[in-house]
This record gives structure tokens, sequence and C-alpha cells, in this order.
């Protein structure tokens, strides 16, 4: 095999040849960047002998060359924020700024609201980063189950709900001349092959009695392969969401509200007024709090119960402008896919976003969701060119299909709450600051009951027991062993679980081979994080809280980093070497032949270190390797350990 298709990277020309360049990130993003260019035409193995991919060989060959970031950060600008280093009083505290929390703040400022964001990155650095910025009303969870669970009526309130959060944001655009390439444009839902079409049928009369009566059947889709036929939605909208969002930041800032970055809320004090207290030691006075984290991090159980913890992956990949015209497209398969193009017009390239491959968070770890999404774009888009980007983003799945928006059922009625984004994050963060809005200034909503976070539906019994049993399972953790049993076993780059008596600990070798270790217990509910390799994140299998590989946490519901491990714990831990020792020891003490005069255990420990680096030992890991090397020095050590000595002098 070909190094170049070996390791898919981005084609590039030089002096009549063509080269790969390869990049490859660490585990906190794209902070470890390294680049060189290998020439086409030889093949892994004369590589491997080259000095520059001794290291990095193995891996290489497996990577993509992608970068683990989204495009919506090319050519926005993140405005200067401070950080809060002093106790305020205001109205309205919001905590999370991404969309859902920003548009709150900017809706209540032009009500003439004193208001105060806090988030603890930058702007917009969570989920709203992570979208693949559809704009649709057509919903994720299609209109013939929103009608099993809520009914026409409710149904139809979803419909209007999302257009209006298209038309709110379509507004501010033009009404503060956001310059975010917004668009309108037409989206398209279809089958994937094999499964039945007359499902679309009854989800274009669903989408009818749900108000869209705009919604057509086509026999088929723009894309330039055969999608069969599709439900054609017009009037759905594409932007960019950074841009969007740092403009959103600075006209909310002119109408004289604060943003503070880098501040962690800490807790929601139920007093009166109502106190946010940071990290920093800083206070925040509020008459209301709005809870816009994506999960939200003042509830432990309540909200967690009725909504899962879901990754979606998406990958960019480049395509020749005007291979696959602009629209939405979205299939039903399962699990389903979703695209849409960046249109590039100072390039030849366009950008196609392909998404999907949802699993659980913290489940299902085994499967390789960035390679199964690029082979499933592969066999469709034959012209598509190397992929440019990588990401994930967290979606929170309601169990009965729409978001938890309004009051907290936590604490009294002045803390709110926007989640349950249900992969339509950005109509539904949009449409939810419009109901806050609503509810803090005392005005009536007719969403309100539909998305009101205190509402249990009995028709969705069967989804709420069967993601709880799937929960509850997850706990089983506590009580099995161990991925491994040493730390020399985790390779560098890697993460794996130590039991250390009743104990589990989250251990990762970073790739210069140091150990990162945390407790393996997330700090909301005590479930035990898995180590998710595609990501490089600690991942909760219950309520899908999340952590980088030194315990940082990412997503809530936990609100607070792994536990940190005492050092004399940590000096304790078995190492790879230690637990052979311990084995040779073991045979040693349980053989029937007795060892040499003077010959101790401590004997067959200084054996082997001795052996260790010697002229045998080099000779045969140089031939054989090292785990072969290793075998032979602990064989030697054992036979001069027990070598008969003779009878005694008398």
């Amino acid at each position: 095999m070909q190094t170049a298709f070996a390791l898919n990277c981005v084609w590039r020309h030089k002096n009549g040849e063509f080269f790969s360049r390869v990049t490859t990130h660490s585990c906190y993003g794209v902070d470890g960047i390294w680049s060189g260019y290998y020439a086409v035409g030889k093949t892994f193995r004369q590589l491997r002998n080259q000095h520059t991919l001794t290291r990095l060989a193995t891996r290489l060959v497996l990577m993509k060359a992608m970068i683990s970031k989204s495009p919506w950060g090319l050519g926005a600008t993140q405005p200067t924020l401070p950080i809060l280093n002093r106790s305020l009083s205001t109205e309205v505290c919001v905590i999370g700024a991404g969309i859902s929390g920003l548009t709150t703040a900017y809706l209540l400022a032009h009500e003439g609201k004193k208001v105060v964001v806090i988030d603890d990155g930058p702007i917009g650095g969570g989920e709203t980063y992570a979208t693949s910025a559809h704009l649709c009303n057509a919903l994720d969870n299609r209109f013939r189950v929103l009608e099993r669970y809520h009914g026409v009526a409710g149904s139809r309130l979803a419909a209007e709900s999302h257009t209006a959060a298209i038309d709110q944001i379509e507004e501010i655009v033009k009404r503060e001349r956001i310059k975010c390439n917004f668009k309108r444009g037409d989206g398209y839902l279809f089958e994937p092959p094999k499964h039945d079409v007359k499902l679309l049928d009854l989800e274009l009369a669903a989408a009818h009695r749900a108000g869209l009566t705009g919604v057509k059947l086509v026999p088929k889709t723009p894309l330039p392969f055969d999608a069969g036929p599709a439900l054609r939605f017009p009037n759905q909208a594409e932007f960019e969401p950074l841009k969007y969002l740092f403009a959103l930041a600075e006209r909310f800032v002119e109408l004289g509200g604060n943003i503070f970055i880098s501040t962690h809320a800490k807790e929601i004090r139920n007093k009166k007024p109502l106190q946010v207290a940071t990290d920093q030691g800083a206070i925040i006075d509020a008459d209301s709090v709005v809870v816009a984290t994506n999960s939200p991090i003042n509830v432990r159980l309540a909200i967690h119960t009725k909504q899962t913890a879901y990754r979606t992956y998406v990958i960019g990949v480049a395509v020749p402008r005007g291979y696959v015209p602009r629209a939405l497209y979205w299939d039903d398969d399962n699990p389903y896919h979703y695209l849409r193009i960046v249109e590039r017009p100072n390039e030849d390239l366009d950008l196609l976003l392909v998404g999907g491959e949802d699993r659980r968070t913290g489940q299902d770890l085994g499967r390789e969701p960035f390679a199964t999404l690029e082979t499933w774009m592969r066999e469709r888009f034959l012209r598509a060119g190397a992929v440019e980007y990588s990401w994930s983003g967290q979606v929170m799945e309601p169990v009965d299909g729409v978001a938890y928006i309004g009051r907290s059922p936590a604490e009294g009625p002045n803390v709110y709450l926007i989640t349950g984004d249900s992969g339509n994050g950005l109509t539904h963060g949009t449409l939810g600051a419009m109901l806050i809005r609503d509810l803090i200034c005392g005005r009536s909503n007719p969403w309100e009951k539909l998305y009101d976070p205190h509402r249990i539906s009995l028709l969705a019994s069967a989804t709420f027991a069967k993601e709880n049993l799937n929960t509850a399972s997850q706990y089983l953790d506590l009580v099995t062993a161990g991925e491994v049993k040493s730390l020399d076993e985790i390779p560098q780059g890697e993460g794996a679980i130590l039991r250390e008596g009743l104990h589990k600990l989250a251990c990762y070798r970073d790739p210069a081979g140091k150990m990162h270790i945390r407790s393996a217990t997330c700090p909301h509910l005590e479930g035990i994080v898995r180590w998710n390799a595609a990501e490089k994140s600690w991942d909760c299998p219950c309520h899908g809280s999340r952590f980088d590989c030194d315990g940082k946490v990412l997503n809530g519901p936990a609100n607070s980093n792994l536990n940190p491990v005492k050092p004399e714990v940590i000096k304790d831990l078995p190492s790879h070497k230690a637990t052979k020792l311990a084995r040779i020891q073991k045979q040693t003490s349980t053989n029937p032949m007795p060892l040499k005069p003077g010959s101790s255990q401590k004997t067959v420990s200084q054996n082997i270190r001795e052996l260790h680096g010697g002229p045998q030992f080099e000779r045969t890991r140089k031939k054989f390797g090292a785990k072969k090397a290793n075998a032979q020095a602990e064989a030697i050590a054992l036979s001069q350990a027990r070598k008969p000595h003779g009878r005694p002098k008398a």
C-alpha cells in the first residue's frame, strides 16, 4: 500500500512530485500540531526506517490529516473581555455565553434590563462552536413523533417556535448589520436505502398538520448521488455561528451589558436576592438567574433523568465548487446523517460538512465515528477530496422530543434554564431566549407549557424507562476490575482505568510519557468515567459529563473537575516491571528447587536489573524486540537464582 493512500492526507504539489502533509494533534486541541512532508511512492516499510518516522509511523498510518476544530473560527474576531474579579449586583445573571445565553442577554438588554453574562471559557466555546449550523424547522425528532407525544397542538407549537427562532436570527442580523453569511434555502429529508419511503408520506402529512404546508414531496434531491424521493422544506437557513455570536456580544455590551469570560459559576445560592458564587470568590447578586450551559449545572437529578447526552460527529471535506448545491440535507437512518455546504468564494473548493454517527456519551466507545463518517461520505461523494476538519459536539436528547425551557425545578421561581436541544441547538437556544425574556418580563408566551421543565410525559414513559435502565446499568463499573493492572500497559497518548483497592483511577499517559492520574469517579452522581480514544477525553456513561485528559470538566452536569489522587497513592501504584517481578518472586517461592546459598528475592530483582542493558539483552532486543529480551532476562534471572549448588562439604 502506498503511504499516501494510507495516510489519506492533503495533497500538495512540490517540484513536480506529489507530497502529503501530515497533521496530528494532542488531546488538548491543536496546540500540538506537528507537520511534515513525505514523498509519495514509497511504501510504509521503506519510510518506517527513516529517522523522521521512527516515533510516529504506526499512529500516522492510521490517522487522518484533519484539524480537530470546526471551521467557524476562521475570519471571526473574538471580542476582548475581562475576567470577573469583584462582586457585583444585577437584575439578571446569565450563566453561559453560547447562543442561548447571549441571545437571552441581548433580548433582555433591549427590554432595559441590567444583565451580566459569565462563562468559564470564551464566548461560543461550547456547543455553539461545535454546531454544523443548520437553522431549520424540520426537526430531528420528526413531526409524526412529536404529534404522538404532544398532540397536533403541541406539534404545531414546536414548528411555530422554531420558525420564529429563524426569523428572530434573521431580524437581528439585519438590524445589527451582522456579516455572518446568513442565507435562506431549502432543506431535504430523505430515507436511506432499503427504508420504507412511505415514511416520507407519513412525515409529510404530520408536517402539514403542524402548519408547515409549504413542505412538498419531490422525486429527488440536488445531491450528486441518487438519494431517492425526499421532502423539501422551504425557507430554512444557514449562517456562520461565531461571526454572529461575536457581533451579538459586541451589541449587547453597547447596550450596557457586561460579559465576563474564564469565570466559573461554582453554585447558585437560593437567597434573596439570588447569589451566583464563582471560583474566583466573586459573588453576583441577581433578581433572576438563567442557566444556559447545554446541560444544566444547577440540577443534580430532576432534569437528567428526563434527557440523555449523546455525542455527534462532523467532518469537513473539500469538494469542487458547485459539486454539491447549497441546501440542508438530512437522512432518516439510524444513526442518521446531516449535510450542508460552506461556500468559499475565494477558493476553488467548497467545504462539505457531513455529520452524524451519534452515540450515547461514554458508551459504544469501540466504534471509530470519524472513520465511519468518512466511509459513508466517500461511497456517495465520489469527487470529494481531503478531510480538512473533524470535530464533535454534545446533544441533549429529551425523552419526549422537545427542549426543557423555563423555570428550573430545582430552585425558586426566578431561576430559569435552557436545555434539551435535541440536535436543533441553534433554534432551540434562540426560541429559549425569546421564551425566557417573556417570563422574566412578566409576559405570557404560548410556548411556555410545551417546553415547561416540570412536565412529565406519560406517553414517553417507555423511552424514559429504557434510558434510565441504561443509566443504572452503567454503575456496574463500580465493582468491575480495571482495564489495566499496571501503569506501564498504557501507551503514550492513551488512557485507561486502573483499580486500586476500592477505588478506580483515570490514568492518562501524555505524548511525552508523563502520567496524569485522577479519580475515575464523576463528581456529579459518582459514575465511573471511561476513556474516549476518539476524542481524548474521559466521558461519564451515566449522565454525559465529560473531562479532558487531565480531568478538567468539559461538559456538565458535573460542575467540577475529576478529583486529584494523593501522591502517596500514586507512588504505590503497580508498574509493569513491579508486576513482572512479583510474578517471578511468586514462582521462585513456590518452586521446590531451592535457591543458591546467599540468594534471595532481592537477588532475583538485582539479576533482572543487571541483565537489562547488558550485551546479551541488547542483542536480543535488536534482533527480536524488547518483549523477547525482557522475557529472556526473566528466565536467566530465575535460572541463576535456582541453580543447583551441589552437596555441602563435610
